[in-house]
């Protein structure tokens, strides 16, 4: 996950809660996220795929819950099918269990995200496919078994931004990691993300951006009382035999109407 700059007049919100409430908050989250690494070791390498996605979806609807983040989703959920590439804008480390939570998916990651100590162990065991970004290479390399993925019937999930943003608008896509979904004849779920607080107003207290760390950014979202997230389900695009490019910028114009 690479990070954005943060926007003029884009700062997070103050915390909400006492800090006793707030480290009580924390320490829930972590003692669910040794539970998840927990799974991944001993359960998922004897469980069946059907039965590791049920795993993964049940695990982050109870993350969110432990954060009090109200899950909404606009429109229809994707399909129980594979073939499915869901692209959607980036604005937060949260964003990858919220779509976890509709639906189980194997998300495209930086490799560094595999490094991270803790959280790293568990993005790995849920089957995120990982690509060196500097090396231009291993696109193509990511990009063949990510094809595989999708041709087998996973569901596989990107954000074609390559960095995050503070919500409030959308960054031009990248096209490269749409291929996959074309060489599998599959079909793409654009789906715009917008975090709310508990006024219905846009805000910027899940976004993980500029030079927040990660427990600077969890720290915050711990210290919100609530949060809702909309996932607005846009309408579904065949890849057919479009240019990658062209695939992008649909679900990329489709993305930025649902955010205005």
């Amino acid at each position: 996950m690479t990070r954005g700059t943060v926007p003029a007049g884009a700062n997070a919100p103050a915390s909400d809660l006492a800090l006793p409430l707030r480290a009580f908050r924390a320490l829930r989250t972590f003692v669910h996220v040794f539970a998840g690494i927990a799974t991944t070791t001993f359960v998922f390498p004897f469980a069946t795929p059907s039965r590791r996605r049920a795993l993964t979806q049940r695990w982050s609807r109870k993350l969110l819950r432990v954060l009090h983040v109200d899950l909404r989703l606009q429109g229809a959920p994707p399909p129980a099918g594979g073939n499915l590439l869901i692209v959607a804008n980036h604005v937060s480390w949260l964003d990858i269990f919220v779509l976890n939570a509709l639906h189980p998916v194997r998300f495209v990651a930086k490799a560094e995200l595999g490094r991270w100590p803790i959280a790293g162990s568990l993005i790995r065991g849920a089957g995120t496919l990982f690509v060196e970004r500097t090396r231009r290479r291993d696109t193509h390399r990511v990009n063949r078994t990510v094809a595989e993925a999708l041709a087998r019937g996973d569901v596989v999930a990107v954000f074609p931004e390559g960095t995050t943003s503070d919500g409030a608008g959308l960054l031009p896509f990248k096209s490269s990691l749409l291929q996959p979904i074309i060489d599998a004849k599959g079909t793409v779920q654009p789906l715009a993300l917008r975090y709310r607080d508990v006024t219905g107003a846009r805000t910027a207290a899940a976004a993980y951006v500029g030079d927040d760390t990660f427990m600077a950014s969890f720290w915050r979202v711990c210290g919100v009382r609530s949060l809702q997230v909309e996932a607005i389900a846009l309408e579904r695009i065949a890849s057919g035999d479009q240019h990658r490019r062209s695939l992008a910028r649909a679900a990329e114009a489709a993305i930025r109407a649902a955010l205005l």
